[in-house]
């Protein structure tokens, strides 16, 4: 991968010294309820070469700061306040002037390349625009810039993939297009809004290695957008915590991360799950809800959901302190005592403790299994031609698996998205067949099970999806939507009135809420909701698919309790699918690793996570950010190349090879053996529950 140069003749107006300062900004949307103050009194320098992150919940304010900045905000917003680059004034310029800005002095990467790039014009052509249209530079030599470009961000074949179309890329290959074009013209300044968000955790590692690289060859300042704090201590030199449309903490991310003086960002901390936890505890909470600031009262607008609040927090809203340590401000009354008593967020959020339920005290063989893959296949046919179609190859979705969980037990499943994941999922839920091998649910073989006996075992079975707003009907009040599945069996409305109500004191809602529609709740009650529809028949197995992976971290630590708490009081098993290793960690007893339709290491969650021995298990685990900013300074980062193979079209041997950090480094004769024979399973060590399918095992610490 080749550096490429900055754009011949471009001379840096700030190679030192702040670029960027932000004032005082305010921004208004009108609405009928009232003005919408989204942003209130953000103020902020940026130097050159420096990196600042603004975290905080949805609806904070953070990409209404960003749009504000590069001007994109619409003609109804009303804006004040100063914004400033190299000290010339951005506010209140017509678009025209900020069009001369935008793409060469600053620059945005957005949220959803698809949505960003225009899909009827190629990559390099969008490149060639973003350069030509701010320079006078012939065609050719733009061309060569966008190939250096494509190869300094990591796209394979650059010269050949230049002439590719969005939809012929790849999410991650898309995101680092969007930065190529971002940093075309040596920007002073570029925002990253969410660059992260929707990718798996392999990418998302290849992206912000990309990011950096972009940075140093640019000298750019950066401000990074994300609600990931893991991200934010990689990445960030200072941080801004936003809530209700304001900063509430500002410091360095040593300060944010290891001296938080502001409640909500020690709740925000406390909220994450560690891929480094050593013991599994319940995660801090932030109850409630974001205020609506339309009408905000006075006082701390985080004032209804913090546990230190008292009456004098119910006067005026604090300002922006220093703190104990230099360059360091909180917005709260209470960070001086926050200091001097050394709070953190286990005295500040008490978590209730998680208690094991009396199966999780039985040995494991002792247990009933609860659900039982052997050897389970799901393939479909890849067909060609629209009027006479033949076949022409096979999709190997799930390639012969062996999974068993045991009652009272969550198995956690894992890989990068096309590993097959969901089709086991689907596999399980359709209790039909497989392509081949077995599935057998509470000691029945599925295709045993006929149509009554498919229907009871139904009530066995539930499901939890990843969206909750997809999942529920809207035009269903809440208490049909959990009544539903028992009129299906034949519940008496006496029972269903009160099953309903004890179902959402069980979740944590409130039974009077029961004739809202789901529109009206927040995200995280919305799941509570799928949650409870998902315990309406006494199941004793859920599969949960990525429930938490679309809720602010606040939200998902509460869900995620809340999935915790009622498998120990109603001995639940759990087959839970995400791609964040990190909750795995936290609610999954035994986890199992995919990848291209085969299981490559399973095991016992701290035996997998402590003692990895395959390569790709480390890459995932090496994949995953740490909150934790020294750790993120000082942690070596596999970086896997490449995409994942196609599942028509899967490679030989061990499917892995093709983008394995250690086949480089075997010797012709062992490589021989990766590319002609599919690695087993093997006992790894010893008489432990850990088992990898890898020729050349070899544990390698990475968390």
């Amino acid at each position: 991968m080749t550096a490429a140069p900055a754009r011949a003749g471009k001379v840096r107006r700030t190679t030192s010294g702040t670029v960027l300062s932000v004032r005082d900004l305010h921004v208004r949307f009108p609405s009928e309820a009232g003005p919408v103050k989204a942003v209130r009194g953000l103020s902020f320098d940026l130097a050159a070469g420096e990196s600042m992150a603004v975290v905080g919940e949805s609806g904070s304010g953070k990409s209404v700061t960003s749009l504000a900045i590069m001007g994109l905000l619409p003609s109804t917003a009303k804006i004040t306040g100063s914004v400033t680059l190299h000290g010339e004034e951005l506010l209140n310029r017509n678009d025209e002037s900020m069009s001369k800005l935008r793409g060469d002095s600053i620059s945005m990467i957005f949220q959803d390349p698809l949505s960003a790039l225009t899909p009827v014009y190629s990559i390099g052509d969008q490149i060639v625009e973003a350069i030509q249209v701010h320079y006078e530079v012939p065609a050719e030599a733009a061309r060569k810039r966008a190939i250096e470009l494509l190869d300094l961000v990591g796209i394979p074949n650059p010269d050949v993939r230049v002439r590719s179309f969005p939809h012929e890329f790849s999410g991650g290959m898309r995101q680092r297009a969007m930065i190529a074009m971002a940093i075309a013209n040596d920007p002073d300044v570029i925002i990253a809004d969410e660059p992260t968000t929707a990718l798996d955790v392999t990418i998302q590692a290849q992206v912000l290695e990309v990011l950096k690289k972009a940075q140093r060859e640019t000298g750019a300042a950066l401000i990074m957008i994300t609600h990931d704090l893991g991200v934010v201590a990689g990445i960030a030199d200072r941080v801004t915590v936003m809530y209700a449309g304001r900063p509430i903490e500002q410091g360095s991310v040593d300060d944010i991360f290891y001296r938080p003086r502001m409640p909500y960002t020690i709740g925000l901390l406390g909220a994450i799950p560690r891929l480094d936890a050593t013991k599994k505890e319940a995660l801090a909470t932030l109850e409630g809800n974001p205020p609506s600031v339309v009408n905000l009262p006075p006082g701390c607008p985080f004032e209804p959901r913090c546990p230190m609040s008292t009456p004098a927090c119910l006067t005026d809203e604090p300002p922006l302190t220093p703190t104990d340590h230099p360059n360091h401000y909180a917005a709260c009354i209470y960070s001086g005592k926050i200091a001097a008593d050394n709070l953190g967020y286990a005295d500040i959020f008490p978590a209730p403790t998680i208690t094991p339920s009396p199966l999780e005290r039985q040995r494991r063989d002792q247990r009933e299994t609860v659900l039982h893959l052997e050897g389970m296949k799901r393939h479909y046919p890849l067909m060609k031609g629209a009027i006479f179609r033949r076949r022409v190859g096979t999709v190997y979705a799930v390639d012969g698996i062996d999974l068993e969980i045991k009652e009272g037990e969550t198995l956690g499943l894992v890989g990068e998205s096309g590993c097959g994941k969901t089709s086991t999922l689907l596999e399980v839920l359709n209790l039909k067949p497989p392509t081949g091998g077995r599935i057998v649910v509470l000691g029945k073989s599925v295709e045993k099970l006929r149509g009554k006996e498919r229907k009871h075992m139904r009530r066995d079975l539930q499901v939890v999806f990843q969206d909750p707003m997809a999942s529920l009907d809207p035009r269903m009040p809440v208490f049909d939507l959990i009544a539903e599945p028992m009129g299906v069996f034949n519940y008496s409305k006496s029972d269903i009135a009160k099953r309903v109500n004890e179902l959402l004191s069980l979740v944590g809602l409130e039974p009077g809420h029961a004739n809202r529609y789901p529109q009206q709740f927040s995200g995280g009650q919305r799941q509570r909701i799928g949650i409870a529809r998902a315990l309406a028949l006494e199941p004793k197995l859920i599969v949960l698919d990525e429930p938490v992976s679309a809720l602010d971290v606040s939200i998902q630590a509460g869900v995620i309790n809340l999935l915790d708490e009622l498998k120990t009081k109603l001995s639940l098993s759990y087959l839970f699918v995400a791609h964040d290793l990190a909750v795995i960690r936290h609610i999954a007893d035994r986890v199992a690793v995919m990848y291209l339709g085969k299981i490559v290491e399973i095991g016992e969650v701290h035996e997998v996570y402590e003692h990895p021995t395959h390569p790709y298990t480390q890459a995932l685990l090496s994949a995953i950010p740490i909150a934790d900013p020294e750790k993120e300074r000082t942690r070596a980062r596999i970086i896997l190349t490449g995409d994942l193979p196609s599942p028509a079209n899967p490679p030989s041997g061990c499917k892995f090879r093709t983008r394995c950090q250690k086949f480089p480094t075997l010797t012709s004769e062992q490589q021989a053996a990766c590319i002609d024979v599919v690695p087993d399973l093997y006992d790894v060590r010893g008489g432990v529950d850990h088992n990898s399918a890898c020729h050349y095992n070899e544990e390698v610490p990475v968390v």
